[in-house]
């Protein structure tokens, strides 16, 4: 597989990955009882693997990691606040309220990762 065969895999992921992030936060706002099916609960922990897993191969195919390059090491960060206000979004939020305020939060870090990967600049203005 090509680098940009690997980058457009990548992309892939993360447009899944935060679509499917997007529909069960909004799930979860409307308390639907779409949320316990099956394939909500396992296909989000495939598709954010792969998500990784290209990441990974991406890093190493360009020798570029995070702490060498800056807008990795902030997509690094950005993604650690993501997967916490995600959690407390969809599953550890105690109030409805707390959870909102969660998913919102968790929305403007995908947001900012997704500018950080287009424009290579950790100070991107959203």
């Amino acid at each position: 597989m090509s680098y940009y065969a690997l980058k457009h895999v990548h992309m892939t992921f993360a447009i899944l990955s935060g679509a499917l992030f997007l529909l069960r936060g909004l799930w979860m706002l409307a308390e639907s009882p779409k949320l316990q099916a099956r394939w909500v609960r396992i296909a989000p922990h495939v598709v954010d693997t792969l998500l990784l897993a290209s990441a990974i191969g991406l890093a190493v195919w360009s020798s570029q990691y995070p702490g060498q390059s800056p807008w990795l090491t902030a997509k690094l960060v950005a993604l650690v606040a993501y997967i916490g206000l995600g959690t407390v979004a969809l599953k550890r939020g105690r109030t409805r309220q707390v959870r909102a305020l969660a998913f919102a939060g968790a929305l403007a870090c995908f947001g900012y990762i997704l500018a950080v990967a287009v424009t290579k600049n950790p100070l991107v203005a959203i």
